[in-house]
């Protein structure tokens, strides 16, 4: 329990939790960043640690001079990238043994969420994906499963990676500076939040939607 608020609590207050590494590990931070961004992407264990909000929080102290921009996009979409790659063999060599229905997190009905968003937007939904937490980590080791071939998944994976990486840490350099950002911060993360998932919870409702339709049919005719 302690450990689940303790994470809880770094992910509401990044820029608190950010600041405070900065100053303890000074360019160790580089390797810190890249190791979360890479954990969050790279390892199907591990999809809820915190991705767009902390690409936007390191940007924020990038704006501030604290860490190096360019460096910051070197190294986290480099991080992105490898991660998507590891998860991809991963999937391919273990397949989907390891995903149980009782599961705490690697459950069954997650990867089929991810196989019918993989099956709406074929290859961009490696790039799609990036924008979705949780999703973000499965649509990697279910293209490795088998769902498409390595030369064109790296294509999007490069491309994808690059892109989110940029986007959310060029809009913390940008705006997170910003008074009303900064007394705000824990808002705006549950903002980010919110945001992300949002596409995951419509997908889920019109899948509900639809699978009562068709249930619905099935009965009547019977």
């Amino acid at each position: 329990m302690e450990f689940i608020n303790t994470f809880i609590d770094f992910f509401l207050n990044l820029d608190i939790h950010l600041g405070g590494i900065i100053d303890t590990y000074q360019n160790w931070t580089y390797l810190i960043l890249f190791l979360i961004i890479f954990a969050e992407t790279g390892l199907v264990i591990l999809p809820l640690l915190p991705g767009d909000s902390l690409l936007f929080a390191a940007g924020a102290f990038a704006g501030l001079g604290n860490l190096n921009l360019w460096l910051l996009y070197l190294i986290l979409a480099a991080a992105a990238i490898l991660g998507d790659t590891v998860n991809y063999w991963i999937g391919s060599y273990f397949g989907e043994r390891i995903f149980k229905p009782d599961a705490r997190i690697l459950k069954t009905e997650y990867l089929e969420r991810t196989h019918q968003f993989y099956e709406k937007y074929g290859g961009k939904a490696v790039v799609f994906a990036r924008y979705v937490p949780i999703i973000r980590t499965l649509v990697p080791f279910v293209a490795g499963v088998g769902s498409m071939q390595y030369s064109r998944f790296i294509i999007y994976n490069v491309f994808g990676g690059i892109v989110w990486v940029l986007l959310f840490t060029t809009l913390g350099y940008f705006f997170g500076a910003f008074p009303a950002v900064e007394e705000n911060f824990t808002l705006l993360i549950i903002g980010i939040i919110i945001v992300s998932i949002l596409p995951a919870i419509i997908t889920y409702i019109r899948h509900r939607s639809a699978s009562k339709k068709k249930a619905s049919k099935a009965s009547t005719s019977e």
